[in-house]
């Protein structure tokens, strides 16, 4: 009965799936040059959805109904994009949404999920 019932798990370890890791698709940011305009939807910590269309050295920045137009400014590493009192700031796959001067996060952790446009 022993052997019946070790038997019986090694069958089962054998049979059982090894998940392979889901492969996801890269959503790049367009060069702040680009000038067409280019949309990637933004999945944030808290669930917040920020949208934003990148074009010719600007981006627009959509979370919750409001839209903040921001002019690109280089940086030493990533890229920010910044208007009066808010800024687009981030680097490779993770972007915030925070105020100006403070750098109160207002959407942060922010990583591409698709392209809107």
């Amino acid at each position: 009965m022993k052997r019946l019932s070790i038997v019986a798990i090694l069958l089962l370890v054998g049979c059982t799936k090894v998940q392979q890791p889901v492969a996801t698709a890269v959503i790049a940011r367009p060069a702040p040059a680009d000038p067409t305009p280019t949309g990637i939807a933004y999945l944030c910590d808290g669930r917040k959805e920020v949208s934003v269309v990148y074009a010719k050295n600007r981006a627009s920045v959509t979370l919750e109904g409001r839209t903040w137009r921001m002019e690109y400014q280089p940086t030493d590493s990533g890229f920010r994009y910044v208007e009066a009192a808010y800024e687009w700031v981030g680097r490779d796959d993770l972007a915030s949404l925070r105020e100006s001067g403070t750098a109160k996060p207002i959407a942060f952790n922010c990583r591409p999920q698709r392209r809107t446009t």
